[in-house]
């Protein structure tokens, strides 16, 4: 096993600055200086993009303190066609928020242009815990779970 230690994950967004201020706006994220410009040949070569170039931001997870992981957001110059939202789509499917509740909080990001995916689910774990939860999408149509323990 190799020592390791999470960092962050990215989100590749259509529009960047948009994205970001949804996060900042609605789950209080935080702008980590400075903006991110890359490009260039050495650039392309690790992202295996020819010609690729990006810009973007690194924003701090709320609840995770200074020195925490980030979810940095950013577009390339140049942009694939985007995926339909669906929780069934292989790769990296969601980003999760505790919050103190669910169906109040889905409302609020629903007002702030993201999308139901399911519906608000109240279940009771094999272990006994109490759990409601909802999957919605942000407004680029990523899937972003809430959560809140019963």
């Amino acid at each position: 096993m190799i020592n390791a230690r999470f960092n962050h994950v990215n989100v590749i967004a259509r529009d960047w600055r948009s994205l970001a201020d949804f996060y900042t706006r609605v789950f209080g994220c935080e702008f980590v200086p400075p903006e991110r410009d890359y490009s260039g040949p050495v650039f392309a070569a690790g992202v295996g993009v020819p010609g690729g170039a990006l810009r973007g931001v690194h924003l701090r997870l709320p609840g995770a303190g200074e020195g925490g992981p980030t979810i940095e957001i950013y577009s390339y110059s140049e942009m694939l066609p985007a995926q339909p939202t669906a929780a069934n789509r292989p790769g990296w499917n969601h980003v999760a928020f505790d919050v103190d509740d669910v169906r109040a909080a889905r409302e609020t990001v629903i007002a702030e242009g993201g999308s139901a995916v399911g519906e608000v689910v109240d279940a009771v774990l094999a272990d006994g815990r109490g759990i409601t939860w909802a999957y919605l999408a942000d407004p680029e149509g990523n899937i972003v779970e809430l959560r809140a323990w019963t």
